[in-house]
């Protein structure tokens, strides 16, 4: 699944990186896991993905590589992100199954919903339409710390075997993953979240039409760190790609200086129980993250 790396150089830069304008995710830059994904085409097997700065839209990266298990993107001179081989990259599995009617169910039930700060983004924005965005919407799961969303792929993010592309099942790993820290983390108003790292492993990926659900969960925290796991599952329920990923707690407002953007968080709830609490997020401006450490 990766496709193949032109040297161009003795320095060992590669053909540039450029991030159509349809894959943003807040306005501006491109959605964290999209530009991970792409990014991770780079380097064999499982993968890890620090971003440092916002990524630009439309406009030509550098591609430096480090040998065969690394790579460094670069605009302007400024780091952009890093990617590293990750043989222990995220376990194929979920917690516990989750079905099509309890995602449909689910979608949509996220009150982050109620005044989305990014409408537009290319997976979880409500503004793009059918055949542009990939209109994942996810919601939390009754009774259960997990959230989850159906997909059903479009023809216009496959390849020429009518397979989703690599970078769009990162893509799909990604937002779920910033819902479910946000809202089961109860974290203050003041507080945002910020996309630093996402590892993935692909075995699969699904077809244009097949119906699909994408599921996360929060995994913990450790300080200003909140990590979470993420699957994309196919139609018969087997898991096709994972993801962990890592999110970092920042004050609000902050210089835009990050890669995914802030995610709003919900104001201070009880911890999220069988009852299934939604927290409420609150909006945020377009902020950015340094990356993870």
């Amino acid at each position: 699944m990766k496709p193949s790396t032109v040297i161009t150089s003795s320095t060992g830069m590669t053909d540039p990186l450029v991030i159509a304008s349809r894959f943003c995710g807040p306005p501006g830059s491109g959605n964290g896991g999209y530009v991970c994904g792409r990014i991770a085409a780079h380097v064999d097997g499982p993968v890890t993905v620090t971003l440092r700065r916002p990524p630009p839209l439309a406009t030509p990266m550098a591609v430096e590589r480090g040998g065969e298990s690394s790579i460094r993107i670069y605009h302007d001179g400024t780091l952009i992100a890093e990617a590293t081989a990750s043989p222990g990259g995220p376990a194929l599995e979920a917690p516990g199954p989750v079905s099509l009617a309890e995602a449909r169910a689910a979608a949509g039930g996220s009150r982050y919903y109620t005044d989305p700060v990014f409408p537009d983004c290319f997976v979880c924005g409500m503004g793009r339409g059918p055949g542009d965005g990939l209109r994942i919407f996810p919601g939390p799961l009754t009774g259960r710390a997990v959230w989850a969303a159906p997909w059903t792929p479009d023809p216009s993010v496959t390849d020429a075997g009518e397979r989703v592309r690599p970078e769009v099942a990162w893509a799909a790993l990604d937002c779920p993953s910033g819902f479910a820290v946000a809202e089961a983390a109860g974290l203050t108003q003041d507080t945002a979240i910020l996309l630093g790292r996402m590892t993935a492993s692909l075995a699969g990926l699904p077809v244009a039409g097949d119906q699909c659900l994408v599921i996360a969960w929060p995994d913990g925290r450790d300080g200003r760190k909140l990590l979470a796991g993420s699957a994309l599952l196919g139609p018969d329920g087997q898991v096709l790609a994972a993801a962990r990923t890592v999110w970092l707690t920042v004050p609000r407002p902050v210089p835009a200086l990050g890669a995914e953007g802030a995610r709003p968080v919900p104001r201070p709830v009880p911890a999220l129980g069988a009852e299934g609490a939604r927290p409420v997020p609150r909006p945020v401006p377009a902020l950015g993250a340094e990356g993870a450490p």
